[in-house]
């Protein structure tokens, strides 16, 4: 790996022009990574490119087109390492030796198995300069789903919630719409885009009957919606169906309701018949999910954070306050010594409208 002494100045502007050509895929490149490639020749810049989807080209092979035969004998910055097996597309760092391209600079390794270090492995023995980590947080933070799913065998979990000032979701009797304000809402339809799934509980489809889609945003998808319903209350006719409905044990003629009105149901016992959180996590890893978002009740939200499944919070606070019996942000056995507590630590602090926006990561 290269030194980051040894990247120049002008190194540094055209891995961040390609960091801003793959933050275009955010919302689309699931269940792919979000990947930028810029080529540049005798100090200017001749092709560029972004992954928009799965099954279309990679990124550097929209950079390759765009710059032709200006390719040879250029450099290329690419946000990830260039893969190099044969999936829905050839492998890229093939493509980038066969256009005579003298230098790549990746900004990361590939953590996917399949490549890790096989793409830098193929570029060298062509002969190319092949240089990594130019950037690399930079790199990381547009892929912390893709990065999740590779290394630790789950998707990047992001649980949102919606609170006053002294942490209440809903009052005592259940009204919560709306505690924050059209800013804050609108900013949540951007979290579920860039989700390949929306998780919550069956409290939650029971109390308000969600659709958790993305409404405001034409990504040309949806998220796969997930329900944890242990019981399985989920009635045949809610509002977020279609969706996969994890349960503890199916009851056969609910099951069958279900699924007559399009849902997927699957059974993931855990304990005290409850639903394996881990274990569906996995799942969800395993069908692709990169990133899972989660909008969820009190029961939801506190068994996520007591199995330290959530790998990030962004919590909306509104500036008001209603009082100890109204309804909190996670339901969690008493403590009885603050070491005990989940610490987090902010991200990012910022207005959005009336309402405050906090990023936390655990600490």
């Amino acid at each position: 790996m290269a030194s980051a002494a040894r990247f120049s100045a002008a190194d540094h502007v055209h891995m961040a022009r390609a960091l801003q050509l793959a933050a275009r895929g955010r919302y689309t490149a699931s269940p792919n990574p979000r990947v930028g490639c810029v080529i540049v020749r005798d100090d200017r810049v001749v092709g560029e490119g972004w992954h928009e989807r799965a099954g279309t080209p990679h990124a550097e092979i929209h950079a390759l087109k765009a710059a032709g035969a200006r390719a040879r004998g250029a450099t290329a910055y690419v946000t990830l390492e260039p893969c190099s097996h044969h999936g829905r597309t050839p492998p890229c760092a093939e493509a980038l030796i066969n256009a005579g391209v003298a230098r790549v600079v990746a900004a990361m390794t590939d953590p996917n198995p399949l490549v890790a270090g096989g793409g830098i492995s193929m570029l060298t023995l062509a002969g190319i300069v092949a240089e990594v980590g130019l950037m690399e947080a930079d790199a990381r933070a547009l892929n912390p789903g893709f990065i999740s799913r590779m290394t630790r065998g789950r998707p990047w979990l992001r649980l949102k919630t919606a609170s006053t000032l002294d942490g209440k979701t809903a009052l005592a009797n259940g009204q919560s719409q709306w505690i924050t304000g059209e800013a804050a809402r609108a900013d949540v339809q951007a979290l579920r885009a860039h989700a390949c799934a929306i998780l919550t509980g069956s409290g939650t489809v029971l109390a308000d009957n969600p659709r958790m889609n993305v409404r405001d945003f034409d990504i040309g998808r949806q998220p796969l919606r997930v329900v944890v319903d242990s019981a399985l209350r989920t009635p045949a006719d809610a509002a977020i169906l279609p969706a996969l409905v994890a349960c503890d044990h199916a009851d056969p003629q609910r099951r069958a309701a279900l699924e007559q009105a399009g849902a997927e149901v699957i059974e993931l016992p855990g304990t005290a018949g409850r639903v394996d959180l881990a274990a569906l996590l996995t799942l969800l890893a395993q069908r692709g999910v990169n990133e899972l978002h989660v909008e969820a009740g009190a029961a939801l939200n506190g068994a996520l954070l007591a199995a330290r499944l959530v790998d990030e919070w962004v919590a909306y606070v509104a500036p008001m306050a209603v009082g100890d019996n109204a309804r909190g942000l996670f339901g969690h056995p008493a403590l009885t010594s603050l070491d005990a507590a989940t610490r987090f630590r902010l991200r990012d602090v910022r207005q959005i409208g009336g309402d405050l926006r906090l990023t936390l990561l655990p600490a």
